[in-house]
């Protein structure tokens, strides 16, 4: 049922969400949902937390598949990708964005999403330690609420807009959040100046 709602928040909005629409999203009879989340607090709180478990389950991958070896460049790579695969693929971002709006008025969403807050910035604070960065939890939630921020606005902004304003190019920005938010020193050594091929 996790994944039906994620997928009605990123298609209808926090109002679209319904008992009904993720019973059609998943295609279960009708009044299933409501069986397991009776309330839309509860139905909420299992896209959060639904969620959070995904992220969780992806950085582990990552951290598992990380090489020793790995170098803050090809750290600092990782962050463009997040950025395209937000606009490529936005269904993760618009239905995040669904729930930290209802966070701010639902304890237990606001919960978890605290949860993969702190195991994102627990783990990539790791992963940048491996490539030799210094960055702490701290960097990292910076750097995640950077990328948050710009995913939003590459999604909702018109493209002329966006290139008015200089962020039409996910590249460069993912490369400059990185640069932002991580230790000047390590960044500066190891940071990729320009797009290659």
């Amino acid at each position: 049922m996790g994944d039906a709602a994620i997928a009605v928040l990123a298609r209808e909005g926090g109002r679209g969400l319904t008992h009904r629409a993720v019973d059609r999203e998943a295609e279960v009879p009708m009044g299933t949902t409501k069986n397991y989340f009776p309330s839309r607090d509860s139905l909420l709180e299992a896209a959060a937390r639904r969620m959070a478990e995904q992220h969780r389950a992806a950085v582990e991958r990552l951290r598992l598949t990380t090489p020793s070896s790995v170098t803050a460049g090809q750290v600092s790579e990782l962050y463009p990708a997040l950025l395209h695969r937000a606009v490529d693929d936005p269904t993760q971002m618009l239905a995040m964005a669904e729930l930290y709006l209802e966070a701010v008025r639902r304890p237990g969403v606001r919960t978890a999403l605290g949860e993969m807050a702190l195991a994102n910035a627990e783990s990539a604070a790791d992963l940048h330690q491996v490539a030799g960065l210094p960055s702490t939890g701290r960097d990292v939630g910076v750097l995640d609420a950077y990328l948050l921020g710009l995913s939003l606005s590459l999604l909702a902004l018109p493209p002329q807009v966006l290139r008015q304003i200089g962020l039409d190019d996910p590249y460069a920005l993912g490369l400059g959040v990185f640069a932002a938010a991580v230790p000047k020193r390590a960044a500066e050594d190891e940071a990729p100046r320009s797009r290659e091929g």
